[in-house]
């Protein structure tokens, strides 16, 4: 059973053309900025930290996928794992881009969620961000071997995603920049479906 998905199948639902430029080879998400929306005011506080918190929060996911990857996890995992390190890779690389071009830092903040209005918009330390794996789960993952490490992989990559999708869906809601809000509901429809997916793996092979 194959858990990846192209991006291209949900930039085709959510309306690719409006992007600009938007192009999915098995997973590859490239948007270019229309002239419109290059001549749009400077990002508000919701696109840079929505841009910096998902950066933090998809290098974590990296960092789970290079501890599976070449590993006896079985076929499911490894397909999975090289398709969330690939897509979310290339999605990382666009998101500092937009933050260099907006004149914003790309370094991890000490503070997250501000912007969604945590704690009376005061945040939380971003170590605390919801749904990151803890250091004693990473190492644990690392240390595991065969299914058991496969099946560990998927469960916290599922509540990896539960958190990506939260921090997605308010900036779906709040952003202003249009590129933002966009890229933000390809990672709702994408990890969703891959929740789903892993779902079933859970419920057949890594039962």
């Amino acid at each position: 059973m194959s858990v990846s998905v192209t991006r291209r199948h949900f930039l085709r639902q959510a309306g690719a053309g409006a992007i600009g430029v938007a192009t999915g080879v098995a997973g590859t998400v490239v948007v270019h900025s229309t002239d419109q929306e290059a001549s749009v005011a400077a990002p508000t506080t919701v696109d840079i930290g929505f841009c910096v918190e998902m950066t933090v929060h998809y290098v974590q996911a990296l960092a789970m996928c290079q501890r599976v990857l070449g590993r006896d996890t079985g076929d499911p995992v490894q397909t999975a794992a090289a398709e969330v390190l690939q897509t979310q890779a290339i999605e990382i690389g666009m998101m500092r881009a937009w933050l260099t071009d907006w004149g914003q830092s790309t370094a991890e903040p000490a503070t997250a969620m501000a912007w969604m209005g945590m704690n009376d918009g005061e945040g939380m330390p971003v170590t605390m961000m919801p749904a990151l794996a803890s250091d004693q789960e990473m190492r644990a993952l690392g240390q595991a071997s065969g299914i058991d490490q496969g099946r560990m992989w998927i469960e916290l990559m599922r509540l990896h995603h539960l958190g990506g999708i939260d921090i997605a869906s308010a900036a779906v809601e709040l952003a202003s920049a249009d590129k933002a809000s966009r890229i933000a509901q390809v990672q709702v429809d994408v990890q969703t479906y891959e929740i789903e997916q892993y779902d079933l793996l859970l419920a057949t092979d890594y039962a």
